[in-house]
């Protein structure tokens, strides 16, 4: 019977704070903000931002101070590229510029006019690219456009200096093309840029978006003195694990729907990569969101003001989204900051979601990934307990000597 009546009330501790938090969550719009109009609104741009994963003859203008067979054959090859249609040539750099700047071309192209003799003294010729970072698509397509030339055009240059020395035919192009090869991009065929990009940035938006609302409810909470009525009187001495699983399993209710809408549905619905089987996606997604809530409980008590998130928020996410290691491989990063990383849900979290919903990988195949978050989630629930049982002290033990002081007085 004891025991029976230590679940019982076990869960109805629980159930009070899920309740008291789900109060301050729905009763401060700063917060309702930050998890439902950002932690939809933003998938939603970025998604329709760059809906249109490649772009195709994106203009630019030539700069040709060389004037020679060589830059010409460039321009003419440049110009067959798919990305790329040379629509304006330009007598100079500045005028170049004015056309980017009236928003008629996206890209320069600048042969400088040593360009044909360094070639014809077998030294290294340079071409300059100027990109329109407005947008990303423009520097992508712009970029690539002018490297695929530039290799045909390595090749073409061996093959003629080949020649000069008497080796032709099948015996220069064995030593042009020494190993055959195809280039073929696996998971992403279109090489688009939003199947590449938006899956890693859906897991951030998730974290940052809760990490800053329970920052803000923190912040909120110590602006006005209310830290202590957001924990139930019983609960203020002892059992603050209760406190932390209520309030995690508050926003966990929350969030699952906002994480069935960003990672589930917004990928079907942009036709994003989506080829993870679902039951097993969500035991994944299980202990990060688990980790993420108590991570941000931990936190939340750092938070002074209700604006400090914002701060946090900027600072962190371009660093995490590096951290993650979908733009850099992380075996390229220094030891320090690759370990350092394992200290973030979202670095696991995005490895993992990439392989599994992008790669088609099973939950066995990401299980370093899968242990890393469950062990993250243990954690932060430690120190989410140190947390809350920290403030909690703090906050009476300030009302207590306040009171002392009043009744002196």
């Amino acid at each position: 019977m004891k025991m029976l009546h230590n679940i019982k009330q076990f869960l109805e501790d629980l159930a009070e704070v899920c309740q008291a938090e789900w109060g301050r969550i729905f009763g401060n719009t700063g917060v309702l903000l930050i998890i439902f109009v950002a932690g939809v609104g933003y998938p939603l741009i970025f998604n329709g931002i760059y809906t249109q994963e490649n772009l195709y003859d994106v203009p630019v203008a030539v700069v040709d101070d060389a004037r020679c067979e060589e830059s010409e054959r460039f321009i003419h090859k440049m110009d067959a590229t798919p990305e790329i249609e040379v629509r304006y040539e330009a007598s100079s750099m500045a005028e170049a510029k004015r056309l980017m700047a009236n928003r008629k071309v996206n890209g320069i192209i600048h042969f400088p006019s040593d360009y044909g003799e360094r070639l014809a003294r077998l030294e290294t010729a340079r071409v300059g690219v100027f990109c329109d970072m407005s947008s990303f698509l423009y520097y992508k397509s712009v970029f690539m456009g002018a490297n695929f030339t530039m290799l045909d055009e390595m090749k073409q240059i061996e093959f003629t200096r080949y020649g000069l020395t008497g080796i032709t035919g099948e015996q220069a192009n064995t030593l042009v093309n020494p190993v055959g090869y195809d280039d073929v991009k696996l998971f992403v065929p279109g090489g688009g840029f939003t199947s590449f990009l938006i899956p890693a940035l859906l897991i951030l938006v998730i974290q940052q978006t809760l990490f800053f609302g329970v920052g803000m409810l923190g912040g909120t909470a110590r602006e006005e003195g209310a830290e202590l009525s957001a924990v139930p009187a019983r609960l203020r001495r002892r059992h603050y694990d209760r406190v932390v699983l209520g309030r995690a399993m508050a926003y966990t209710v929350i969030y699952s729907a906002l994480v069935a809408v960003d990672l589930f549905l917004i990928p079907r619905l942009f036709n994003l990569p989506h080829i993870a089987q679902v039951d097993q996606l969500a035991l994944f997604l299980l202990p990060f969101l688990l980790s993420v809530c108590f991570l941000s409980i931990s936190c939340a008590s750092l938070f002074r003001h209700r604006e400090s998130g914002i701060i946090t928020l900027v600072f962190s996410s371009i660093i995490l989204l590096f951290l993650s290691g979908f733009a850099w491989p992380q075996s390229s990063m220094p030891d320090f900051w690759r370990h350092f990383s394992y200290l973030f849900p979202s670095t696991h979290a995005v490895q993992g979601f990439v392989r599994m919903n992008s790669m088609g990988a099973t939950l066995h195949e990401v299980s370093f990934e899968y242990l890393m978050l469950w062990a993250l989630t243990l954690v932060y629930f430690v120190t989410a307990c140190l947390s809350v049982g920290s403030g909690v002290r703090r906050c009476a033990h300030r009302h207590s000597y306040r009171r002392r002081v009043h009744d002196t007085v």
